[in-house]
């Protein structure tokens, strides 16, 4: 069985900031202050990457972290064997996440400049059939689905532990960034994607300047990701805006 993904992703600095510490992986392809289209052709035994990471850091650090990690991560998912179980499957994912932050870690002991960076990162998996997907930190996963938008991910920020909203930037968990107890979410979708669905990933420079109530409308609307990154800058485009929407075809 083939199923069909039209994939489009765009990463862009945004008004404020001089460095873009955003990334978007599709497949093989970076995409990093500019944008990306593609169609895939997903069969039973396809293995399949997209994902997005939003670095932090000093001396352009988190940008440096927001690309490692993705490479890291494709590098990892590359080499996954055919016929895993889902649960040989999180193991290698839980492993890689131990790797990358020690490599992470092992990079700011050398540069005292990366010293503490690391990224958020999530993603979708898609495996032999199965579609997974990964958060760490406050990048987000949406379902655009029959008009209306759901938000899959849970942010790791403090306003989520405190109820506090000023406190949403503020995150709890992340890959590297000198934290310890760096952890993944990972779940499997357990309803099948529909023809006409789409899967939106975006990073806090997209989701903190539009309501949840905002980007439905614009999907609604049939908006591009240029629009939705459009929409953001317009906003106040204050941080990097990145976002990725993966579509499955009728």
């Amino acid at each position: 069985m083939t199923t069909e993904l039209h994939i489009t992703a765009i990463s862009d600095v945004g008004r404020i900031r001089s460095n873009n510490e955003d990334m978007v992986m599709v497949g093989e392809r970076q995409i990093r202050n500019g944008s990306w289209e593609t169609t895939f052709h997903l069969t039973d035994d396809s293995h399949y990457l997209v994902a997005l990471a939003d670095g932090m850091g000093g001396h352009n650090a988190g940008e440096v972290a927001s690309e490692v990690t993705l490479n890291s991560l494709r590098e990892t998912f590359c080499m996954f064997p055919k016929g895993m179980s889902v649960s040989a499957l999180n193991e290698r994912v839980y492993a890689w996440v131990r790797h990358i932050n020690h490599k992470l870690e092992t990079m700011g002991h050398e540069d005292g400049r990366r010293h503490g960076m690391g990224t958020t990162l999530v993603g979708v998996l898609y495996y032999e059939g199965h579609v997974f997907w990964l958060n760490s930190g406050d990048s987000r996963l949406y379902l655009f689905r029959n008009g209306q938008l759901q938000q899959l991910t849970t942010d790791h920020s403090l306003s989520n532990l405190t109820g506090r909203m000023e406190q949403r930037n503020v995150i709890v968990n992340c890959i590297g960034g000198g934290c310890n107890t760096s952890y993944i979410e990972m779940n499997e979708f357990t309803h099948k994607l529909q023809p006409g669905d789409t899967l939106m990933l975006c990073s806090d420079g997209l989701s903190d300047l539009l309501s949840d109530v905002d980007m439905e409308r614009l999907l609604v609307a049939n908006a591009s990701v240029s629009d939705l990154c459009s929409a953001a800058l317009a906003a106040g485009g204050n941080d990097n805006v990145s976002v990725c929407l993966i579509k499955t075809i009728p």
